[in-house]
């Protein structure tokens, strides 16, 4: 077999989906393949039918077995439960089964009581099994009795032998999307240690998963840096391929491919979460730009009061770019700032640790020198964007919140220039920035040695695809990859990303070409200065929130705003509706006012004791008016902006 982890599989699509090719395709490699057909010969007129049936015969090999469920569909279940652990079993398709079962001739027979036969004997089955079947319920409802009694015993098979299978594919168009995946067994991540550095920590780190298994570790109980767990190895000495059901599968193994559907944040929450503002009781104008944290937390949570992020995982993509693209960069420095990190010191340790955040490192492919040659071959393309979706899924089974993208490599400022001049058009001088060497200063040589490493790879793959992959691998390099996958799988999460420095930037456009939801996920804390980010910043529609200008390394500005940004959403979730929209009114007016120094005045309330009057009036209930809070009430007029 060449897709791994499941047992049993249904394979749902609509007519002429490409839904029993999938199929076919999943039981290729099989040596025993026996096939189950389900569907009645029909008319002996109906020559399309019979042209249908024909071409489904055409395809199976000489080697597969076949046999046929058309005169008892009981006997679907009695096969199943037959079948031996060395098989696998192609059942093509419950719909023609379906028909069968409710079929007169076939009658009495309780449809209900055969399907539920029918999900334990799949699950109970030995054999790995794949079975086909018809999605109507994306269709209209028919208009017959016949018609509507079909679509409903379908519907009813299909959920019930979805819920007894390992995984459903639904095939649109004969592109696979996995609706339910078997879910890959990993230890979990290490909560509070990091590694300590070693020897081989300051040499060159060759980008493997390996790199990340546990090694004599230092207790920093103020720095959080997670170990990720060892992935499963698919492939010899690519520790890299192992396969995700989180994703798209096709006989070749895992699949991100451009035009994927992944979620959106709600639409309705931020907006509600904004109006909510203008009804809480601030003394003053309001939160002002920050009002858009507010609004972005409440879509990628779901509700109009966000939550402030309890759980942050900052990932720190370390990996070099060879040639012109590194210029003036100290050979070795990147690799002494990730182990640094590693070990919990630094500035961006430190910025973790004041946040609360755990930090850990992730080891990136080496790029090689993109003027001469592709930066990754594609099958390192396709290994570092699974990394990337997996270090995603990872984070969110960790029940982490917010993931905060940083960068540390030499060369990757130009590696992102050069995405962004081929995908936004852009010219490489206006989205470099100076180059500063430790001791503080401009170095323009370097600058302009980039500037030709950007220009020459430009010009080498000028006829080249400008496809998301095809950029990657050309020009973006490991660390643009590996965020690529990191912003698509938080996107498949619904787990939003925090954006600081151009490798993010450069990430984003890239995964626009792939999954346009995932830049609805993304909030950008400062621009830093920096050009390519301001660009990509303006083509993806990312307002930065600061412009703090720090230059601390990628991911530090983020970190700097992250207390702020946790307390406008504290706030905006604590304070209370104004009184005056309340409908109560918690003060005494009366209370303030000073005693009458004027001997003659007497108070009422002692001298009426007998008034049959009450001395106070009960007040009004609060209606539907401007004493209302509900989200989708707009707040009295005149009060402040929101």
């Amino acid at each position: 077999m060449s897709v791994d982890g499941w047992n049993t599989v249904l394979v749902l699509g609509g007519i002429r989906s490409g839904k029993s090719e999938f199929a076919e395709s999943l039981v290729t490699d099989a040596p025993v393949v026996r096939y189950v057909a389900t569907a009645p010969e029909g008319d002996p007129e109906d020559t399309e039918w019979a042209t249908r049936l024909a071409a489904h015969r055409a395809r199976r090999p000489g080697s597969w077995t076949t046999e046929e469920t058309t005169e008892d569909p009981r006997r679907l279940a009695d096969v199943l439960e037959s079948a031996e652990p060395n098989e696998m079993v192609l059942v093509d398709d419950l719909g023609g089964w379906v028909t069968v079962l409710l079929d007169p001739d076939h009658q009495p027979a309780d449809d209900v009581a055969t399907i539920a036969e029918l999900a334990e004997a799949i699950r109970g089955c030995a054999a790995r099994v794949v079975l086909v079947s018809p999605e109507v319920g994306l269709s209209l409802v028919p208009t017959t009795p016949l018609g509507r009694a079909f679509t409903d015993a379908l519907g009813a098979a299909n959920r019930a032998v979805a819920d007894a299978c390992d995984a459903v594919v639904l095939v649109v168009a004969g592109q696979p999307v996995w609706l339910k995946s078997v879910a890959i067994a990993t230890e979990p991540s290490a909560p509070a240690t990091v590694t300590a550095p070693t020897a081989a920590a300051t040499a060159p780190v060759v980008a493997s998963l390996a790199d990340t298994e546990p090694t004599p570790e230092v207790q920093l109980p103020d720095v959080l840096t997670p170990t990720p767990p060892a992935a499963p190895t698919a492939e010899p000495g690519n520790p890299w391929a192992a396969p995700t059901m989180a994703l798209p599968m096709v006989s070749t193994g895992l699949v991100i491919q451009p035009g994927m559907e992944l979620p959106m944040p709600d639409e309705y929450a931020g907006p509600q979460a904004v109006d909510r503002l203008a009804t809480l009781d601030v003394p003053g104008a309001g939160l002002g730009v920050l009002d858009r944290v507010v609004g972005f937390a409440a879509a990628t949570q779901g509700t109009s009061t966000p939550a402030a992020w309890g759980s942050v995982r900052v990932l720190l993509l370390h990996g070099d770019h060879a040639g012109g693209a590194a210029a003036g960069t100290v050979a070795g420095e990147s690799t002494r700032r990730a182990a640094q990190a590693r070990a919990g010191q630094g500035a961006l340790a430190r910025l973790a640790a004041e946040s609360g955040a755990s930090l850990q490192v992730v080891d990136t492919p080496a790029s090689a020198p993109i003027e001469d040659q592709p930066a990754l071959a594609p099958e390192q393309v396709e290994s570092a964007l699974r990394y990337g979706w997996r270090l995603a899924e990872q984070a969110a089974d960790a029940g982490v919140q917010l993931l905060v993208l940083g960068a540390c490599g030499a060369g990757t400022e130009a590696a992102a220039a050069a995405v962004l001049a081929a995908t936004a058009g852009a010219e490489p001088p206006a989205v470099l920035g100076r180059v500063i060497t430790e001791s503080g200063e401009i170095d323009d040589a370097a600058w302009m040695i980039r500037c030709a490493a950007v220009r020459d790879a430009l010009h080498r793959t000028r006829r080249s695809s400008r496809g998301a992959k095809d950029i990657l691998a050309e020009l973006g390099g490991g660390d643009v990859a590996v965020a690529t996958g990191v912003l698509l799988g938080a996107t498949a999460r619904r787990v939003p990303v925090l954006l600081d420095g151009p490798v993010g930037l450069a990430a984003g456009m890239v995964s626009r070409d792939l999954a346009g939801q995932a830049r609805h996920w993304c909030l950008l804390a400062d621009h830093g200065g920096h050009p390519a980010v301001r660009l990509a910043a303006d083509v993806l529609g990312l307002t930065p929130l600061l412009d703090l200008r720090m230059d601390l390394g990628e991911g530090a500005n983020a970190l700097v705003a992250l207390p702020l940004l946790r307390s406008v959403l504290a706030l905006s979730a604590a304070l209370p509706v104004h009184p005056s929209l309340a409908g109560t009114d918690d003060t005494d007016p009366a209370a303030d006012e000073p005693e009458s120094t004027d001997p003659n005045y007497a108070d009422p309330d002692l001298t009426e004791p007998d008034s049959t009057e009450p001395d106070f009036a009960e007040p009004e209930p609060a209606g539907p008016g401007p004493a209302s809070t509900g989200a989708d009430e707009q707040p009295a007029t005149g009060w402040r902006a929101g």
